[in-house]
């Protein structure tokens, strides 16, 4: 794997008409971030090869929004994403990148967020950009990492769905 997109799905309803936190679907505000989300990420050329999304209906309805910007990427559904906590998804991510050079995560906090403060520490990001990522990662959010041939990290981008990409 020479790149990772970690992509949080987009805004959520409060309450699933069936009370089930798994079924909470996208609410229009969620489904403008992942479409917003895709088409900057696919602009500035991050582009997936494989896109691992959590099954919980709004990671699936924004990986759905997202699909048309990345004709290329093959889907995979985890079940395990769908509560995975950072070393979790850094596992099946590693897995995966054995044989795609361009993965995304569609997923859910904290998770994702976790996942990329440790990227970060390990990049040698500075502590105000490693302090902002644990304060933020909203919906539609999107950290965009490079890995070098001995897998060590490197920060490419942060895409956050009000202001668009920001270094």
């Amino acid at each position: 794997m020479d790149r990772l997109i970690l992509l949080r799905h987009g805004e959520a309803e409060r309450d699933a008409e069936s009370g089930d936190d798994f079924d909470r679907a996208l609410t229009l505000r969620g489904r403008r971030e992942a479409e917003s989300a895709a088409v900057i990420l696919a602009a500035a050329g991050f582009a997936p090869d494989l896109v691992i999304v959590s099954p919980a209906a709004r990671a699936r309805q924004t990986w759905a929004a997202c699909e048309p910007a990345f004709p290329r990427a093959r889907p995979q559904m985890e079940p395990r994403l769908y509560s995975a906590d950072a070393d979790a998804i850094r596992r099946l991510v590693e897995a995966a990148g054995e044989t795609s050079g361009a993965v995304m995560v569609v997923g859910h906090n904290p998770g994702l967020q976790d996942l990329a403060v440790v990227l970060l520490v390990e990049a040698g990001e500075a502590a105000s950009q490693q302090a902002g990522m644990r304060r933020r990662f909203p919906t539609g959010a999107a950290a965009v990492f490079a890995f070098d041939r001995h897998g060590r990290p490197r920060f490419d981008a942060m895409f956050l769905p009000e202001i668009g990409a920001v270094d």
